[in-house]
């Protein structure tokens, strides 16, 4: 059955997306409650918690864009589930198509439920972000490993 492999690939992707979604919408929802804006918790040396506030993509990038960021995240998120439709063989691009679709899609809860991305983990001399966009970053390498083995299985 050619679906079943679709299927397969669709429901690994969806379940990993389903469970970013579940761990960074967990782990925004406890800083909105625990941190107050601008609040900054120790947590380790060079690890703090804050409570900022993005209305842009990674890094701020494109802050106060408004509705271009929901069609480039729309248009990115069909492509990439496109593309795993169209390979649903390719050995582990499942995991990343789930990681970039989950942070995605919990970033984009934020931005239609509060009108910006709640990040909150800060490194030194880098910019805030969240398990969301952790995800997005570890996907987006997982593809280009994926993509460049270009082994099906």
């Amino acid at each position: 059955m050619a679906d079943a492999p679709r299927r397969r690939a669709l429901g690994r992707a969806a379940l990993t997306g389903a469970l970013v979604i579940a761990a960074d919408q967990l782990t925004k929802h406890t800083i909105g409650t625990s941190i107050k804006p601008g609040q900054v918790r120790h947590i380790l040396p060079g690890l703090d918690f804050v409570y900022e506030r993005n209305t842009g993509v990674a890094f701020s990038f494109l802050a106060g864009s408004g509705a271009l960021v929901y069609v480039v995240t729309i248009v990115v998120l069909a492509g990439l589930i496109t593309f795993l439709m169209r390979r649903p063989a390719q050995r582990l691009l499942w995991l990343p198509t789930g990681l970039l679709v989950g942070g995605a899609l919990s970033n984009l809860i934020d931005r239609v439920l509060l009108g910006s991305v709640i990040d909150f983990i800060k490194l030194p001399d880098w910019p805030a972000f969240n398990v969301a966009d952790s995800c997005i970053t570890v996907g987006v390498v997982i593809l280009v490993l994926v993509i460049e083995r270009r082994g099906d299985g």
